[in-house]
């Protein structure tokens, strides 16, 4: 396995497929094995959970499959690796929405998760949705 650096994540492989319905809707997937290297070269690991409200695109499940795939030998830290991946998503399907919790693996006994929305104002968002600790409880993951 050829080592990358972050600069090296392939935002082309994120594809998009037409959305089917005019109508509002959430999407929210997991990825519950979420590897990637860290800054000292070792493997870590995560949950990635995404919640997606769709405009003009929908994510193809199966680029998503291949994007994160292609992040296992990415060497970055995961606060920069989460803003990279929250980038990509919104340049590739430009959605209503898009929150990105990363929840990553204990190390030395310390845990950490990681949230970015794009709902909220630092982020450019107009803060119109007030749900962020009921939507992260109905993945289970408040810390």
């Amino acid at each position: 396995m050829t080592k990358k650096l972050y600069q090296q994540i392939d935002k082309t492989i994120l594809k998009g497929l037409p959305n089917p319905s005019k109508e509002k809707y959430e999407m929210k997937i997991k990825v519950p094995e979420f590897t990637f290297l860290g800054v000292h070269e070792q493997p870590d690991f995560a949950k990635l959970y995404i919640t997606f409200y769709p405009k003009g695109k929908i994510i193809e499940l199966k680029s998503l499959k291949h994007y994160v795939y292609h992040l296992r030998d990415i060497i970055v830290s995961y606060e920069r690796l989460i803003n990279i991946i929250y980038d990509h998503m919104t340049e590739a399907y430009q959605p209503d929405r898009l929150r990105l919790t990363l929840v990553c693996n204990p190390r030395g006994g310390i845990s950490s998760k990681l949230v970015i929305d794009s709902d909220w104002k630092d982020r450019g968002g107009e803060e119109k949705f007030k749900d962020y600790p009921e939507r992260d409880d109905e993945w289970g993951i408040l810390m």
